[in-house]
């Protein structure tokens, strides 16, 4: 949950990076059966809202202890010879602080119980290359050495502590380039950095396809907005799957390589889990 801020000044600190507090000192939002809209202060915090299943394997629930409503013989590997690497993803609704009732006044707090939001072996844009252009026609803008170098110097930037630019919104940054939002990873060097490229392409496409909205800065406070261009800056990434992250999270675009190790291994760890944390600036009325 940490930073935490309350009308724009930090009051519990982290080793985390954060976003820029909203800056204001109050703020007015409306509230079910009042007419006028209700004075509060801006809270600025990070919640867990999402599990997500990278797999290989076709309706293999890996977030829901390996439970299987698939064949284990489908597997995903039909670019794995050319070098690429291909996988599944499954969404679950996860509204930890709601359920734990942690924060009771909190009008923007997602409502919402445990669910199974979204599973891509039932979108054909997901496994289908000219299907996908729908959505990320601009692909073919960001083909170039120019697009390139400005991810890898994002990667920098972000394994160096800072958040991902969001002004770079086609980059991973160290995992390589978020178009196109397929199931495929353009060169597969390793299970965790694959995994949590294909968590960034997934989100870019829920953000396109408006099932993902924006939570922080001053639009947030009252109520989520459209995002139709995700921000990286407003997720983290914690996995759960198949070496728990106990003591930290991790930034979109932030290089694996120093906390990979043992994380991936033959069999049982070629699939992988996260818990994602979301920026939330809201109102306390």
């Amino acid at each position: 949950m940490f930073p935490i801020t309350i009308a724009g000044f930090k009051v519990v600190s982290s080793s985390m990076p954060d976003t820029n507090a909203s800056g204001r000192l109050i703020c007015l939002c409306p509230k079910p059966g009042i007419p006028v809209p209700i004075p509060g202060i801006p809270v600025g915090f990070w919640e867990p809202v999402r599990l997500v299943d990278v797999t290989k394997s076709p309706m293999c629930m890996v977030s829901l202890g390996g439970l299987s409503f698939g064949s284990a013989t489908q597997k995903g590997m039909k670019d794995e010879a050319e070098g690429n690497a291909f996988y599944h993803i499954h969404w679950y609704v996860y509204s930890m602080i709601y359920w734990l009732e942690i924060l009771l006044d909190f009008i923007c707090l997602e409502m919402a119980a445990v669910d199974i939001a979204y599973l891509t072996e039932f979108d054909p844009l997901w496994s289908d290359d000219a299907k996908s252009a729908i959505l990320n026609s601009e692909t073919l803008l960001f083909q170039n050495v120019a697009a390139y170098q400005a991810c890898i110097a994002d990667c920098m930037s972000c394994s160096a502590g800072l958040l991902a630019s969001d002004y770079a919104f086609w980059c991973a940054e160290c995992q390589g380039m978020l178009y196109p939002f397929i199931e495929t990873a353009a060169a597969h060097n390793g299970g965790v950095g694959t995994s949590v490229l294909m968590v960034s392409k997934f989100m870019a496409k829920m953000h396109r396809q408006l099932m993902l909205w924006g939570y922080y800065g001053y639009k947030g406070l009252c109520a989520k907005y459209p995002m139709p261009i995700i921000k990286k800056s407003q997720y983290r990434l914690q996995m759960t799957y198949s070496i728990p992250e106990t003591k930290s999270c991790k930034s979109i675009g932030q290089t694996e390589a120093i906390w990979q190790a043992g994380k991936e291994f033959p069999v049982n760890g070629e699939d992988f889990g996260y818990l994602i944390w979301r920026k939330r600036d809201c109102c306390l009325l």
